[in-house]
């Protein structure tokens, strides 16, 4: 089995694209936008000697003039970042509200209150005279 060659990169999602494969797309750019302006400059002869429209071989030149100024500007654009969302703290966010003290049950506090207690109604053992009425909603 082979092994990879040293010499190429491991695939990292993240990473940015290196300096030589940024470098070779812009310099293909900048070439096709050139490219574009011979095309336009031979239509343009072929325009105005060959048909003797003068005005469309002007709009050709017209048209050629701004390519290199374009083709410079566009090559030496680097790509945009990735947006990524960074997460930063936000003092406005509202705290958990505190919690009130609570009692922790145990289990063998359950069961020894179970053990004690008496096997007759539990009506009875609600309606003592510390226990008082369910309270409705109607507040009446």
């Amino acid at each position: 089995m082979k092994r990879r060659q040293d010499d190429e990169p491991v695939l990292i999602t993240e990473a940015a694209v290196s300096f030589e494969d940024e470098f070779a797309a812009r310099k293909k750019r900048y070439s096709l936008i050139m490219a574009c302006r011979i095309p336009c400059l031979l239509l343009a002869g072929v325009f105005g000697i060959g048909f003797n429209w003068p005005w469309v071989a002007v709009a050709f030149i017209v048209l050629s003039v701004p390519l290199p100024w374009v083709a410079v500007l566009i090559a030496n654009d680097r790509p945009p970042k990735k947006s990524q969302k960074v997460n930063r703290y936000r003092s406005d966010r509202t705290a958990l509200p505190a919690v009130s003290e609570a009692r922790i049950i145990e289990a063998a506090e359950v069961l020894d209150a179970r053990s004690h207690r008496t096997d007759g109604p539990r009506q009875s053992q609600q309606d003592g005279p510390d226990h008082a009425p369910p309270r409705t909603g109607t507040g009446g």
